[in-house]
Protein backbone atom coordinates (compact mmCIF):
# COMPACT_ATOMS: atom_id res chain seq x y z
CA UNK A 1 0.00 0.00 0.00
CA UNK A 2 1.31 3.29 -0.79
CA UNK A 3 1.94 5.38 2.05
CA UNK A 4 0.19 9.02 2.38
CA UNK A 5 2.74 11.77 1.78
CA UNK A 6 2.25 13.10 5.08
CA UNK A 7 1.91 10.98 8.27
CA UNK A 8 -0.99 11.28 10.53
CA UNK A 9 -1.42 13.20 13.78
CA UNK A 10 -2.27 11.23 16.58
CA UNK A 11 -3.38 13.23 19.72
CA UNK A 12 -3.28 12.01 23.68
CA UNK A 13 -6.89 12.17 24.13
CA UNK A 14 -7.24 11.68 28.17
CA UNK A 15 -3.70 10.29 29.81
CA UNK A 16 -4.97 8.19 32.24
CA UNK A 17 -7.31 6.05 29.56
CA UNK A 18 -6.39 3.22 27.64
CA UNK A 19 -4.95 6.01 24.35
CA UNK A 20 -2.10 5.98 25.25
CA UNK A 21 -1.95 2.00 25.65
CA UNK A 22 -3.88 1.45 22.04
CA UNK A 23 -1.08 3.87 20.53
CA UNK A 24 1.75 1.78 21.50
CA UNK A 25 0.11 -1.32 20.82
CA UNK A 26 -0.94 0.08 17.19
CA UNK A 27 2.60 1.39 16.35
CA UNK A 28 4.33 -2.75 17.51
CA UNK A 29 1.68 -3.63 14.55
CA UNK A 30 2.96 -0.36 11.75
CA UNK A 31 4.46 -3.46 9.46
CA UNK A 32 0.46 -4.58 9.23
CA UNK A 33 0.04 -1.54 5.88
CA UNK A 34 -0.31 1.46 8.55
CA UNK A 35 0.60 4.98 7.12
CA UNK A 36 2.96 7.07 9.59
CA UNK A 37 1.36 8.36 12.21
CA UNK A 38 3.11 10.21 14.72
CA UNK A 39 1.72 10.98 18.64
CA UNK A 40 1.02 14.18 20.72
CA UNK A 41 1.84 13.20 24.03
CA UNK A 42 4.71 12.65 26.69
CA UNK A 43 7.14 10.82 25.70
CA UNK A 44 8.28 10.12 29.17
CA UNK A 45 5.03 8.91 29.99
CA UNK A 46 4.50 6.26 26.93
CA UNK A 47 8.27 5.02 27.70
CA UNK A 48 6.82 4.35 31.31
CA UNK A 49 3.35 2.99 30.40
CA UNK A 50 5.40 0.87 27.15
CA UNK A 51 7.35 -1.07 30.67
CA UNK A 52 4.27 -1.47 32.41
CA UNK A 53 2.33 -2.83 30.03
CA UNK A 54 4.93 -4.87 28.56
CA UNK A 55 5.27 -3.38 25.35
CA UNK A 56 8.44 -3.18 23.16
CA UNK A 57 8.18 -0.39 21.68
CA UNK A 58 11.18 2.46 21.50
CA UNK A 59 9.68 6.39 21.96
CA UNK A 60 11.59 8.77 19.70
CA UNK A 61 10.66 12.74 20.70
CA UNK A 62 10.70 14.85 17.39
CA UNK A 63 10.56 18.70 16.84
CA UNK A 64 8.36 18.42 13.53
CA UNK A 65 5.68 16.42 11.88
CA UNK A 66 8.41 16.56 8.71
CA UNK A 67 10.68 14.43 10.12
CA UNK A 68 7.73 11.65 11.59
CA UNK A 69 8.46 9.32 7.99
CA UNK A 70 11.51 8.77 8.46
CA UNK A 71 11.48 7.90 12.19
CA UNK A 72 8.56 5.65 12.07
CA UNK A 73 9.70 2.50 11.33
CA UNK A 74 12.04 2.02 14.34
CA UNK A 75 10.62 4.25 16.90
CA UNK A 76 7.39 5.59 17.85
CA UNK A 77 7.71 9.75 16.77
CA UNK A 78 6.14 12.08 19.64
CA UNK A 79 5.67 15.83 19.53
CA UNK A 80 6.31 16.28 22.73
CA UNK A 81 3.38 17.59 25.14
CA UNK A 82 3.90 18.57 28.75
CA UNK A 83 1.80 17.34 31.18
CA UNK A 84 1.11 19.17 34.49
CA UNK A 85 0.80 16.26 36.52
CA UNK A 86 2.11 12.81 37.04
CA UNK A 87 -0.27 10.31 35.17
CA UNK A 88 -1.58 7.44 36.93
CA UNK A 89 -4.05 5.08 34.83
CA UNK A 90 -7.16 4.92 35.66
CA UNK A 91 -7.11 7.95 37.66
CA UNK A 92 -7.96 11.63 35.38
CA UNK A 93 -6.96 14.42 36.97
CA UNK A 94 -8.46 17.53 35.54
CA UNK A 95 -5.25 19.52 36.03
CA UNK A 96 -4.13 17.86 33.07
CA UNK A 97 -7.10 19.07 30.98
CA UNK A 98 -5.34 21.69 29.34
CA UNK A 99 -2.59 19.48 28.11
CA UNK A 100 -5.37 16.97 26.64
CA UNK A 101 -7.16 20.12 24.84
CA UNK A 102 -3.50 21.07 23.82
CA UNK A 103 -3.03 18.16 21.79
CA UNK A 104 -5.82 18.57 19.96
CA UNK A 105 -5.06 22.15 19.04
CA UNK A 106 -1.70 21.32 17.74
CA UNK A 107 -2.99 18.61 15.68
CA UNK A 108 -5.58 20.49 14.05
CA UNK A 109 -3.61 23.50 13.20
CA UNK A 110 -0.85 20.98 11.71
CA UNK A 111 -3.07 19.73 9.54
CA UNK A 112 -4.52 23.18 8.04
CA UNK A 113 -1.27 24.10 7.65
CA UNK A 114 -0.79 21.55 5.54
CA UNK A 115 1.82 19.46 7.68
CA UNK A 116 -0.16 16.31 8.69
CA UNK A 117 -2.54 13.83 6.46
CA UNK A 118 -5.44 13.82 9.06
CA UNK A 119 -6.21 14.24 12.69
CA UNK A 120 -6.63 10.92 14.67
CA UNK A 121 -7.89 11.59 18.31
CA UNK A 122 -7.66 9.27 21.22
CA UNK A 123 -10.85 9.21 23.44
CA UNK A 124 -11.46 12.29 25.90
CA UNK A 125 -12.77 12.18 29.38
CA UNK A 126 -15.63 14.49 29.29
CA UNK A 127 -16.17 14.99 32.88
CA UNK A 128 -12.79 15.68 33.49
CA UNK A 129 -12.64 18.43 30.82
CA UNK A 130 -16.32 19.97 32.08
CA UNK A 131 -14.70 20.24 35.63
CA UNK A 132 -11.86 22.41 34.04
CA UNK A 133 -14.01 24.62 32.30
CA UNK A 134 -14.32 22.58 28.77
CA UNK A 135 -17.64 24.54 27.31
CA UNK A 136 -18.00 21.85 24.65
CA UNK A 137 -20.61 18.95 25.03
CA UNK A 138 -17.49 16.62 23.05
CA UNK A 139 -15.00 16.26 20.64
CA UNK A 140 -16.72 16.78 17.42
CA UNK A 141 -18.67 19.84 18.60
CA UNK A 142 -14.90 21.42 19.75
CA UNK A 143 -13.42 20.00 16.52
CA UNK A 144 -16.09 21.99 14.91
CA UNK A 145 -15.44 25.27 16.97
CA UNK A 146 -11.21 25.28 16.12
CA UNK A 147 -12.16 25.95 12.37
CA UNK A 148 -14.96 28.62 13.08
CA UNK A 149 -17.74 26.41 11.58
CA UNK A 150 -20.92 27.54 12.81
CA UNK A 151 -23.49 24.98 11.65
CA UNK A 152 -23.72 21.36 13.52
CA UNK A 153 -20.88 19.34 12.65
CA UNK A 154 -22.30 15.63 11.38
CA UNK A 155 -20.30 12.46 13.08
CA UNK A 156 -20.49 9.41 11.36
CA UNK A 157 -19.90 5.97 12.66
CA UNK A 158 -18.40 2.97 10.53
CA UNK A 159 -17.64 -0.43 10.73
CA UNK A 160 -17.26 -2.96 8.05
CA UNK A 161 -20.62 -2.82 6.51
CA UNK A 162 -22.43 -0.08 7.87
CA UNK A 163 -22.68 3.81 8.22
CA UNK A 164 -25.15 5.56 10.79
CA UNK A 165 -24.99 9.33 11.24
CA UNK A 166 -26.87 10.44 14.34
CA UNK A 167 -28.78 13.81 13.27
CA UNK A 168 -29.34 14.49 16.65
CA UNK A 169 -25.54 14.10 18.33
CA UNK A 170 -24.94 14.59 22.53
CA UNK A 171 -28.33 15.76 23.69
CA UNK A 172 -30.16 14.14 26.35
CA UNK A 173 -33.12 11.84 24.57
CA UNK A 174 -35.78 14.62 25.30
CA UNK A 175 -33.87 18.01 24.44
CA UNK A 176 -33.00 15.48 20.81
CA UNK A 177 -36.46 14.95 20.16
CA UNK A 178 -37.50 18.70 21.18
CA UNK A 179 -34.72 20.15 18.61
CA UNK A 180 -35.28 17.79 15.67
CA UNK A 181 -35.77 20.15 12.50
CA UNK A 182 -36.25 19.03 9.10
CA UNK A 183 -33.60 21.54 7.82
CA UNK A 184 -31.41 19.87 10.63
CA UNK A 185 -31.81 16.20 8.71
CA UNK A 186 -31.84 17.81 4.83
CA UNK A 187 -28.27 19.94 6.02
CA UNK A 188 -26.72 16.42 7.78
CA UNK A 189 -27.89 14.41 4.14
CA UNK A 190 -26.31 17.27 2.27
CA UNK A 191 -23.17 16.81 4.16
CA UNK A 192 -23.00 13.19 3.97
CA UNK A 193 -23.93 12.72 0.74
CA UNK A 194 -21.03 15.16 -0.67
CA UNK A 195 -18.27 13.21 1.75
CA UNK A 196 -19.45 9.39 0.79
CA UNK A 197 -18.74 10.96 -2.42
CA UNK A 198 -15.44 12.67 -1.84
CA UNK A 199 -13.88 10.52 0.82
CA UNK A 200 -15.30 7.30 0.45
CA UNK A 201 -15.29 7.07 -2.94
CA UNK A 202 -19.19 6.19 -3.32
CA UNK A 203 -19.99 8.19 -6.63
CA UNK A 204 -23.54 7.47 -5.88
CA UNK A 205 -24.67 7.30 -2.01
CA UNK A 206 -27.49 5.82 -1.26
CA UNK A 207 -29.03 7.23 2.21
CA UNK A 208 -31.90 5.40 4.15
CA UNK A 209 -33.90 7.77 7.51
CA UNK A 210 -34.57 6.12 10.08
CA UNK A 211 -37.80 7.29 11.45
CA UNK A 212 -37.94 8.42 15.56
CA UNK A 213 -41.08 6.67 16.58
CA UNK A 214 -41.95 2.95 16.97
CA UNK A 215 -42.52 1.51 13.56
CA UNK A 216 -42.09 4.79 11.93
CA UNK A 217 -44.81 6.34 13.58
CA UNK A 218 -47.32 4.19 12.50
CA UNK A 219 -48.87 6.70 9.94
CA UNK A 220 -49.01 8.75 12.18
CA UNK A 221 -50.65 6.65 15.39
CA UNK A 222 -47.38 6.56 17.23
CA UNK A 223 -46.05 10.02 16.74
CA UNK A 224 -46.32 12.62 14.49
CA UNK A 225 -43.14 13.70 13.76
CA UNK A 226 -42.48 11.18 10.44
CA UNK A 227 -45.06 13.15 8.89
CA UNK A 228 -44.44 16.76 10.18
CA UNK A 229 -40.25 16.79 10.02
CA UNK A 230 -38.72 13.46 8.32
CA UNK A 231 -40.89 12.92 5.29
CA UNK A 232 -40.74 16.30 4.45
CA UNK A 233 -36.52 16.52 4.72
CA UNK A 234 -36.51 12.92 2.71
CA UNK A 235 -38.41 14.75 -0.12
CA UNK A 236 -35.73 18.07 0.11
CA UNK A 237 -33.59 15.53 -0.14
CA UNK A 238 -34.55 13.59 -3.05
CA UNK A 239 -35.47 16.97 -5.05
CA UNK A 240 -32.38 17.88 -4.72
CA UNK A 241 -30.71 14.64 -6.77
CA UNK A 242 -30.13 12.72 -3.47
CA UNK A 243 -31.16 8.66 -3.58
CA UNK A 244 -32.64 8.78 -0.54
CA UNK A 245 -35.57 6.26 1.45
CA UNK A 246 -37.53 6.87 4.20
CA UNK A 247 -38.62 7.66 6.96
CA UNK A 248 -37.84 3.80 7.58
CA UNK A 249 -38.61 1.61 11.16
CA UNK A 250 -35.61 1.82 12.90
CA UNK A 251 -35.92 -1.97 14.13
CA UNK A 252 -35.85 -3.44 10.79
CA UNK A 253 -33.14 -1.12 9.35
CA UNK A 254 -29.70 -2.67 10.53
CA UNK A 255 -30.08 -6.43 9.75
CA UNK A 256 -27.74 -7.74 7.22
CA UNK A 257 -30.30 -7.69 3.88
CA UNK A 258 -31.50 -4.03 4.80
CA UNK A 259 -27.65 -2.86 5.00
CA UNK A 260 -27.26 -3.97 1.45
CA UNK A 261 -29.69 -1.15 0.11
CA UNK A 262 -27.56 2.17 1.79
CA UNK A 263 -24.62 3.58 1.85
CA UNK A 264 -25.31 5.14 5.21
CA UNK A 265 -28.28 5.78 7.67
CA UNK A 266 -29.20 9.12 9.43
CA UNK A 267 -30.58 8.00 13.07
CA UNK A 268 -32.61 11.03 14.46
CA UNK A 269 -30.76 10.69 18.24
CA UNK A 270 -27.34 9.24 19.20
CA UNK A 271 -28.04 5.61 20.65
CA UNK A 272 -30.12 4.86 17.82
CA UNK A 273 -27.07 5.22 16.26
CA UNK A 274 -24.63 4.07 18.16
CA UNK A 275 -26.26 0.20 19.58
CA UNK A 276 -26.06 -0.96 16.08
CA UNK A 277 -22.67 -0.20 15.58
CA UNK A 278 -21.18 -1.14 18.43
CA UNK A 279 -23.19 -4.41 18.33
CA UNK A 280 -22.45 -5.02 14.99
CA UNK A 281 -18.35 -4.66 15.70
CA UNK A 282 -17.52 -2.90 19.00
CA UNK A 283 -13.93 -3.49 17.98
CA UNK A 284 -14.05 -1.94 14.68
CA UNK A 285 -16.23 1.09 15.08
CA UNK A 286 -14.60 4.22 13.85
CA UNK A 287 -16.34 7.99 14.63
CA UNK A 288 -15.38 10.18 11.85
CA UNK A 289 -16.10 14.30 11.79
CA UNK A 290 -17.77 15.28 8.47
CA UNK A 291 -17.57 18.60 7.25
CA UNK A 292 -14.58 19.62 8.55
CA UNK A 293 -11.88 21.28 6.10
CA UNK A 294 -9.60 18.32 6.97
CA UNK A 295 -9.46 14.50 7.87
CA UNK A 296 -10.53 13.41 11.26
CA UNK A 297 -11.23 10.30 12.72
CA UNK A 298 -11.09 8.34 15.89
CA UNK A 299 -11.76 4.81 17.99
CA UNK A 300 -14.95 4.85 18.27
CA UNK A 301 -14.93 3.49 21.92
CA UNK A 302 -14.40 5.48 25.42
CA UNK A 303 -11.37 6.04 28.03
CA UNK A 304 -11.64 2.47 29.79
CA UNK A 305 -10.00 3.05 32.86
CA UNK A 306 -10.56 -0.09 34.11
CA UNK A 307 -8.34 -1.44 32.45
CA UNK A 308 -5.60 1.43 31.74
CA UNK A 309 -2.16 0.41 32.37
CA UNK A 310 -2.92 -3.10 32.41
CA UNK A 311 -2.20 -4.10 28.70
CA UNK A 312 -5.40 -5.72 28.03
CA UNK A 313 -6.51 -3.00 26.19
CA UNK A 314 -7.31 -3.51 22.05
CA UNK A 315 -6.24 -1.66 19.63
CA UNK A 316 -8.56 -2.64 16.45
CA UNK A 317 -10.46 0.37 16.51
CA UNK A 318 -7.47 2.60 16.84
CA UNK A 319 -6.05 0.73 13.73
CA UNK A 320 -9.00 1.07 11.99
CA UNK A 321 -9.09 4.95 12.49
CA UNK A 322 -5.51 5.45 10.91
CA UNK A 323 -6.30 2.77 8.19
CA UNK A 324 -9.62 4.96 7.27
CA UNK A 325 -7.67 8.34 8.15
CA UNK A 326 -5.40 7.19 5.33
CA UNK A 327 -7.53 6.24 2.86
CA UNK A 328 -9.65 9.45 3.09
CA UNK A 329 -6.95 11.43 2.74
CA UNK A 330 -5.10 9.81 -0.26
CA UNK A 331 -8.58 10.84 -1.71
CA UNK A 332 -9.00 14.48 -0.80
CA UNK A 333 -5.39 14.52 -2.31
CA UNK A 334 -6.48 12.71 -5.45
CA UNK A 335 -4.15 9.84 -4.84
CA UNK A 336 -6.95 7.09 -3.66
Amino acid sequence: MAAAALPLAVTMGEPAGIGGDIVLKAWARRREGLDPFFVIDNPDRLRALAQRIDVDVPVAPIDAPEVASAVFGEALPVLPETLPRAVEPGCPDPANAPAVLSAIDRAVRLAGEGRAAAVVTNPIHKKCLYQAGFPHPGHTEYLAALVGRQSRPVMMLVCPGLRVVPVTVHLPLATAVATLSTEAIVACGEIVAAALRRDLGIVEPRLAVAGLNPHAGEGGALGSEEGEIIAPAVARLKAGGITVTGPMPADTLFHARARALYDATLCMYHDQALIPIKTIDFDRGVNITLGLPFVRTSPDHGTAFEIAGTGAAREESLLAALTLAGEMARRRAGRG
